[in-house]
């Protein structure tokens, strides 16, 4: 009686710590894909200053320039219901020539896109409202989001290289 007593203990026992498991796996998943659903600013371009072209080195400056002006002009927004936007101001950007270096302001306009998503925890997948689809390579650690630059399609920031945001 008591072997069997302990048998069905034991069993039990296996039962629960497998079942945790799974939990803390699936657990894991779902904080992985949530990770992602905030606003994130781009911050920072990093490049190859070796490799890179000359239109990929002006385009790091510049953000350089903003982003210490609190101006962001790459806005990515991702909601839970799996809604996406993503604001661009790179096509209004001005560079102005003073006595003192140039001068460059933060634009007031930008191109807004919206769409749909999925996020695995690796690849961050939006279909716009023409059906398009746009597989994006993403690492999120914390409130740091990098992104493969080359996946974009944003003039002076799409070569290869890496595209880093901040979640607000």
């Amino acid at each position: 009686m008591y072997k069997h007593i302990l048998c069905i203990a034991g069993a039990v026992l296996t039962l629960i710590s497998c079942s945790s498991d799974k939990d803390e796996t699936q657990n894991e998943a779902e904080v992985q894909s949530t990770a992602i659903i905030g606003t994130w600013d781009a911050t920072e371009l990093e490049i190859d200053n070796e490799t890179a072209s000359d239109d990929a080195k002006f385009g790091k400056q510049i953000l350089d320039f903003l982003t210490a002006e609190n101006c962001f002009i790459i806005t990515l927004q991702f909601n839970e219901d799996l809604t996406a936007s993503a604001s661009n101001s790179a096509n209004y950007i001005e560079v102005n020539a003073t006595a003192t270096g140039l001068d460059i302001p933060c634009p007031t306009d930008s191109d807004v896109n919206e769409s749909t998503y999925t996020f695995d925890g690796e690849t961050v997948t939006t279909i716009d409202e023409n059906g398009d689809e746009l597989a994006i390579g993403v690492s999120i650690e914390g409130n740091i989001m990098t992104v493969d630059a080359s996946d974009l399609d944003i003039p002076n920031f799409s070569e290869d290289g890496q595209l880093i945001f901040v979640k607000r």
